[in-house]
């Protein structure tokens, strides 16, 4: 009988590590064509209402951001052009009547960081550029 609540206990205590997550283990998740949907409840988990919609390419790009208001109305819309080099090429943003506001166009490093980011307005009128800087300490 003691023998067994040794057993017993040493299967108790291994349990829990059986079932932790190894950090060398962690999976990604698949974005090839996956459409995430955030929704906002009530306290009592009724009144479900759409928060933000995420929208991935069979590439498992993000192609389309949208967020929506309390009452199901968009308040916005992103959506995101890739370029033949894997990259982000442009930023679209647009409004709650999916009116084209502004939008982003990006330049790359070698090392494919960004480099520099181009603001446009909803004409195609540049109005500033942001540049990127990477610094190390390990240099």
């Amino acid at each position: 009988m003691k023998r067994l609540a040794i057993i017993l206990c040493a299967l108790l205590l291994a349990l829990p590590s059986a079932f932790a997550q190894d950090a060398g283990t962690v999976r990604k998740l698949n974005k090839k064509n996956l459409v995430i949907k955030e929704w906002n409840t009530n306290a009592k988990g009724a009144a479900k209402t759409l928060d933000h919609m995420t929208i991935y390419s069979p590439e498992g790009k993000k192609i389309e951001e949208t967020e929506y208001d309390s009452a199901g109305n968009q308040k916005w819309r992103k959506r995101y052009e890739w370029g033949e080099n894997g990259r982000m090429a442009r930023e679209l943003v647009y409004d709650d009547h999916n009116r084209l506001v502004n939008f982003k166009k990006f330049e790359y490093n070698e090392f494919g960081k960004k480099k520099i980011q181009y603001n446009y307005d909803s004409k195609g009128k540049l109005t500033g550029t942001k540049i990127f800087e990477y610094l190390s300490e390990d240099a």
